[in-house]
């Protein structure tokens, strides 16, 4: 798929903020970068340093100092999953030590020229957050330890939230691109999410991963029914795991996430969000993981990070900058509209059933209708992909998305002897997709073990078409041949289908991003009956 989870970051560049910073010659740097530096290098001083983790283990960072003597709020940033470990951060540091905080950025260990194993925030990893304040509250003495911050992005955004859950010195987190369960973003409806962890490891491919973790990702990786053990081992990673300590705590946490994120897939962190009681917000956005808020990496104006460091003033600085008016904001695909709700259930639609008709087999599709059509049924044979996949690769699809180039699909080519599909009639308005499509459909596998990957399209007149949302479904030790009911929650998704379109449901058995469970020749038949009706369910506000 990609080696890199950061395509466009420019390595190059942030290295030259880290030499400006260090010598305070600014003249390579792009004026308004050389304006930044120089505000950070006259309101802090910025240094190098080795920050001791657990069990010995030493980080690679850098530190910002506020030079006042007045006590000023810290923000500990821990990197991304990226070789370069903390520089990722030099532009966003910079600018947050100008702004008059001071600073720790820091390498997860196994990354960079940090020690230890990579732990894939582990109890290790969050130990390293609280030595990491320790740390912070031990050089700066004008540190202000009632004002401490976390700020992450991807992997930094998990060990952020997982240290705001032990430490109460933690008064705000900013979690950009997360996860809530490190389990189902890598097991969604028992399918094995293979591109995650393949893209994992090849964006580590220069990191020391642990005899741990990579058994983990081996377990993820061949596509076998998750143990115990593997459930334990994400469990231990995953915030939601934690959700009543980070209750308890009532720490303020900002969220940015990606409507087609296919690293951490949105439900997840949706239910994390919802299932919090503290001071929240959720920013949603076109694009895939980390993507939407790359720009502001580079040092560039991005909207994502100017609400996280808005997020970080009102809560540790006590700023009034309208952070906290509206609990959720969505960018909606294709026309970029943001959208402000005072919370999820005010931004979801209201549900809109279609039934399934058939025969959807032999090159003829079903039907989407809004009364049921029982008492058909066809069959699909497994073992052959159709166009209908996820994307065509984590990250690169999303940046194409931001650019208002979603991928094509050509419907007309997807074979319908292995992939069944259900073709609304044109719409006579816009259709406001908002929130979590679900399918009921009911089907009767041939083998024991089945994988099929449900997408909503959106087609166009010329019959091609845009993804609005998907996911993948694995039964495992069916009866063969006996009926059964797959109850399957889509990803949530906010977008716009323009009148003239049609919806379509397609249902197939491959996708190169997940591990199918199919035995060779095996096929599933899908029908509707009165005992059993199928049928899509999707908010449209």
């Amino acid at each position: 798929m990609t080696t890199s989870l950061y395509p466009e970051l420019d390595e190059a560049a942030l290295a030259q903020i880290v030499s400006a910073l260090e010598s305070g010659n600014t003249s390579g740097l792009a004026p308004a970068r050389a304006e930044e530096v120089t505000q950070a290098r006259t309101a802090a001083r910025f240094r190098l340093v080795r920050v001791p983790g657990a069990e010995g283990v030493e980080l690679d960072g850098a530190l910002w100092v506020q030079s006042g003597d007045t006590p000023a709020p810290v923000v500990v940033m821990p990197a991304p999953w990226a070789d370069l470990g903390w520089v990722a951060y030099a532009a966003q540091a910079t600018q947050l030590a100008a702004k008059g905080y001071n600073v720790l950025a820091y390498t997860p260990r196994g990354f960079g020229k940090s020690g230890g194993e990579v732990e894939v925030a582990g109890p290790l990893d969050v130990q390293d957050g609280t030595a990491a304040v320790d740390f912070v509250l031990e050089n700066l003495p004008a540190a202000d330890t009632n004002q401490i911050g976390f700020l992450g992005d991807s992997y930094g955004s998990g060990i952020s939230l997982l240290v705001a859950a032990v430490d109460p010195r933690v008064k705000a987190v900013g979690a950009l691109s997360t996860w809530g369960s490190l389990f189902e973003a890598f097991h969604e409806n028992d399918t094995a999410h293979t591109a995650s962890v393949d893209a994992l490891r090849g964006a580590a491919r220069n990191a020391r991963l642990s005899e741990r973790t990579e058994w983990a990702f081996d377990q993820v990786r061949n596509g076998e029914s998750p143990s115990d053990e593997l459930r334990e081992w994400a469990s231990e990673r995953s915030p939601l795991t934690y959700i009543d300590q980070l209750n308890q705590q009532n720490v303020p946490i900002f969220f940015a996430h990606a409507w087609h994120e296919t690293l951490f897939p949105v439900n997840q962190t949706l239910e994390l969000f919802e299932r919090l009681t503290t001071p929240k917000r959720l920013d949603l956005s076109i694009g895939d993981h980390s993507s939407p808020e790359m720009t502001g990496l580079i040092g560039l104006p991005n909207r994502i990070w100017t609400d996280a460091h808005h997020w970080l003033g009102h809560h540790l600085k006590g700023e009034t900058n309208g952070i906290t008016e509206s609990q959720v904001v969505s960018e909606i695909m294709w026309g970029k509209a943001l959208e402000s709700h005072q919370d999820w259930y005010s931004a979801v639609g209201a549900p809109a059933g279609f039934h399934l008709t058939g025969p959807a087999a032999g090159g003829v599709d079903g039907g989407l209708a809004d009364k049921p059509a029982n008492g058909w049924s066809t069959t699909v044979s497994t073992g052959t992909d159709t166009p209908a996949t996820v994307a065509d690769a984590i990250i690169k699809t999303g940046y194409a998305e931001m650019l208002g180039k979603p991928k094509t699909y050509p419907t007309g080519q997807i074979d319908r002897t292995h992939a069944a599909v259900w073709t609304g009639e044109p719409l006579t308005e816009t259709a406001k997709v908002r929130g979590t499509p679900s399918l009921r459909l009911a089907f009767q596998p041939s083998a024991a073990d089945t994988t099929f990957i449900a997408y909503l399209f959106d087609a166009a007149p010329d019959n091609s078409a845009s993804i609005i949302t998907h996911a993948p479904f694995t039964v495992r030790g069916a009866t063969p041949g006996e009926p059964a009911v797959a109850d399957i929650r889509l990803q949530a998704a906010g977008y716009d289908a323009p009148a003239g379109h049609r919806l379509m449901l397609v249902v197939d058995t491959e996708d190169p991003f997940y591990r199918d469970a199919n035995e060779a020749g095996s096929a599933i038949t899908f029908s509707s009956t009165e005992g059993s009706p199928s049928r899509l369910e999707i908010p449209l506000a």
